[in-house]
This record gives structure tokens, C-alpha cells and sequence, in this order.
């Protein structure tokens, strides 16, 4: 019997600790606004998930592993904007699954968010009818039409901060600040595009210095340059990190601890007069976007990375980095390589590596801001433009992209996408098709 006892309050415990480890979906919320719909799934803790589309009719299937419904949750939401309605359902494995009823066609993007002085863990669905996602949208109205997209290119270290250093003691410092150059260089030659340099020379600038030069100068995104560095000299390939929630959460109780004290403003707007709530609700609406946003260019940057480089991880990676901690404001930081790998280190401090490296981390953010210009800019009007016919070039010795397109009137990325082209480069004797718009 005290055997049998002994075994009773051991299941108990266990079965305990289980129902304590589940998850609960406490709420869920819906609502639609400027033709996006969000759903947000408010967890008692953290849960692995799964989302997928099915067709015939169109639904968006959410799996949460070790996850239950709480019991105050007897009635879902009403469906609103793209969701009709709102179905849940037990599957045999265990997992709870939520149904999302759609009455259109629609691109899905999730991401898990952090606590915040309002929720807690919550599991963020955004939805929005098919085609180019709509891009951040800051809340400044202090851009001009047809003005150029401004990437903030932030050389890592500087100064008395060297940053790693290689077995032939090249110094990371040197490394993103000449590559961080070429990237600018580039950058501005790009037609729509304009760089701002975070440093310019060999001097330290502050973390937090760094991005809030990016937010006085009304930057679109942020990019910041480095060279990975770890005791194991095998270690290689490039990695591209985003914000982590973790580190939004950490920044946003920041802010709103500073707020009546300091200047705190998301996208032009001043959080000092707000009350705690609102101001909450604002950072963590502004934050949502710009790191949805910053996922996305960070994959495409990565994407082209991979095609010249070996890359470390296959996906974008998320941290708590300070330097990434714009509210606001999209920001990735590239590890180019490992500086302490002797051959990734011989490669980085080589010119034409370095021009590699800053026409593919350029050639991520073109193909980004090509489907999710900014309304007001240049590019977005130029993607706007139907060209009224075109003309047929065939590539002569000496001619490049560039040239062609200036000779034409024309964008590089009009040409590269009419032809399906991936890169800058051009052969001798190909044929390329010219895109010629109406007063050109």
C-alpha cells in the first residue's frame, strides 16, 4: 500500500507539472484597419506553433503544441476584416488547433512577442490580402514625394574599440568601416537610394547614439556591419541578426520608464503626454511592424549573402543587441565572417571580397524595397509607372547596367526585372529588353 501511495502522489505530481508546462490561450483578439487584419493569440506562456494555408475554401491553420483553450474562453471572437470566423478543435496528437476562417485571398506573417506592462506572451498574426506586403509606414509626415529611400549603414566599433581581431591582426573595425564604405558607395549610386555613414573615420560611436543618428536623420532602415569572431579558428560564414522580442520587451519598459522624463518619440510621435497605456500600446503597435519588417529584409539580405558566401545559419537570427533597439525602425546587423577563421580573415581584407559583399547585402535591400517602397519615394512612383513599350540593347564590350540605364533614362532594377535578372551582371552579345515609360 505505501508503495502504491508513493506511486499515486508521484503520477499526481507529474500530471501537475504537465498541466502547469500547457498552455493557455487566454484570449484572442481581432481587429482590421487600412486593409490588414491582425489576430493576436494573448499565451500564458510561450508555445511552439505551426501556421499554414489550406485552399478550397481558404483558411489559416494555427497548431500550438501543449496548448489548451481557458475555460473563461467559451465564445471566439467574430471574425472581422479577412477572417469570416473563428474555429478550434483538438487534434488526435494533442495539439490544439485554430481555424481562421478567410473570405480572401491572403499572405500570412506570425511572430511571438514578449511581456509587456499590458500583456504577456502573445503569438501575433498579420494578414493581408495577396500581393507586396505594405511596407512600415513611419508616422512622421516630415518626407517629401519622390524623395529617396535613406539606409543608415553603421560600421561596427571604431576608436578605441577595435572590435575583434585576426590572427594577421586585421582589425574588425577596419573591416566594417571599409566595407560599410563600399556598401554607402553603392547605395548612392543606386537610382531612389541614399546612404548616411553612422562613422566616417576611426572613432567610437555609442550604441545608442548610433541608431538615434539614424532616427534624427528620418532613416528607413538601419544596417549595421561587422566581423564574427570565437576561439574555435574553424568557425565561418556570414550571419544576419535581428532584434529579439526579448530585447523589444527590455527597450519598450525602457522607453516607457523615460517617457516623462525625456523626449521619447515613436515615428514622430511624442510618448510624454500619453498615458502609460496608450504609450504602451503605440511602442508595441510601432515595434510589431518594424520587426516584421527587419525579418524581411533581413532574409533577403541573407538570401544574397548566400549566393556568394557560405552562411552560418540558414535563417535569420534574433538578439537582444542594443544597436538594434530603434522602436521604430527596421535594423539588421550582418556578421560578414569570422574574422578569426584565417581564411575568411585573408578574403575580408581583400577589395574585391568586400565589393562582393556590399553588392549582395545592397542587392537584399533593393529586392525588399522593391516590393515595399515607402508611398512617397522615388521607387514607389517609379514602380508605379507602366512603361508605355520598350527597345531591345545588345550588350557591347565595356557596357555595364548601370550605363545602360542611364543612357535609357531608366532604373537598373526597371531593367533586371523586366529581363529576370538576379544581379548587375551582363555578358557580350546578350540581349536585354528596355523598359521606356511615358516622358522619357
Amino acid at each position: 500500500m505505501p508503495c502504491r501511495r508513493l506511486f499515486l502522489t508521484a503520477l499526481l505530481t507529474l500530471l501537475s507539472v504537465a498541466a502547469q508546462s500547457a498552455t493557455t490561450i487566454e484570449n484572442i483578439r481581432v481587429w482590421a484597419e487600412n486593409g490588414k487584419t491582425r489576430v493576436v493569440l494573448d499565451l500564458s506562456n510561450p508555445a511552439d506553433h505551426n501556421i499554414f494555408t489550406l485552399r478550397g475554401p481558404d483558411r489559416l491553420v494555427v497548431d500550438l503544441k501543449d496548448a489548451r483553450l481557458a475555460r473563461s474562453l467559451k465564445n471566439l471572437p467574430d471574425g472581422v476584416g479577412s477572417v469570416s470566423s473563428i474555429r478550434s478543435g483538438v487534434r488526435a496528437n494533442g495539439q490544439l488547433r485554430i481555424v481562421l476562417d478567410l473570405n480572401e485571398n491572403i499572405r500570412s506573417r506570425s511572430f511571438t512577442a514578449g511581456p509587456n506592462s499590458q500583456y504577456g506572451d502573445r503569438l501575433v498574426i498579420d494578414l493581408q490580402r495577396a500581393g507586396p506586403l505594405q511596407p512600415v509606414k513611419r508616422a512622421s509626415e516630415r518626407y517629401k514625394p519622390g524623395r529617396d529611400i535613406l539606409i543608415a549603414v553603421d560600421p561596427g566599433h571604431g576608436g578605441h574599440d577595435p572590435g575583434a581581431v585576426g590572427k594577421a591582426r586585421t582589425k574588425e573595425k577596419d573591416i566594417a568601416l571599409a566595407i560599410a564604405r563600399n556598401l554607402a558607395a553603392r547605395i548612392n549610386a543606386e537610382h531612389g537610394m541614399k546612404a548616411l555613414l553612422i562613422r566616417n573615420g576611426d572613432y567610437y560611436v555609442g550604441h545608442r547614439e548610433r541608431m538615434q543618428i539614424a532616427r534624427r536623420n528620418n532613416a528607413d532602415m538601419f544596417i549595421s556591419i561587422h566581423a564574427d569572431a570565437v576561439d574555435d579558428r574553424r568557425a565561418n560564414g556570414a550571419t544576419v541578426y535581428t532584434l529579439s522580442t526579448q530585447g523589444a520587451s527590455d527597450e519598450e519598459a525602457r522607453l516607457l520608464a523615460e517617457r516623462e522624463n525625456a523626449s521619447v518619440q515613436v515615428g514622430g510621435v511624442s510618448l510624454d503626454d500619453k498615458d502609460v497605456v496608450l504609450a504602451s500600446v503605440l511602442l508595441d503597435l510601432s515595434q510589431n511592424a518594424a520587426l516584421s519588417a527587419s525579418l524581411d529584409i533581413g532574409s533577403n539580405v541573407l538570401g544574397e549573402l548566400a549566393r556568394i558566401v557560405k552562411v552560418r545559419r540558414r535563417t535569420v537570427q534574433q538578439a537582444g543587441l542594443i544597436v538594434l533597439k530603434s522602436p521604430d525602425m527596421p535594423s539588421i546587423l550582418v556578421e560578414t565572417a569570422y574574422i578569426s577563421n584565417p581564411t575568411e580573415e585573408r578574403l575580408l581584407r581583400d577589395r574585391r571580397h568586400q565589393g562582393k559583399l556590399a553588392n549582395a547585402i545592397l542587392a537584399g535591400i533593393r529586392n525588399y524595397y522593391y516590393t515595399n517602397a515607402p508611398p512617397d519615394t522615388q521607387i514607389a512612383m517609379n514602380v508605379r509607372r507602366k512603361p508605355g513599350g520598350q527597345v531591345r540593347h545588345v550588350i557591347a564590350r565595356g557596357d555595364t547596367l548601370s550605363q545602360i540605364a542611364e543612357r535609357y533614362n531608366v532604373s537598373t532594377a526597371a531593367i533586371r526585372a523586366l529581363n529576370r535578372l538576379h544581379s548587375d551582371s551582363i555578358r557580350i552579345g546578350q540581349t536585354l529588353s528596355i523598359p521606356i515609360f511615358s516622358g522619357t
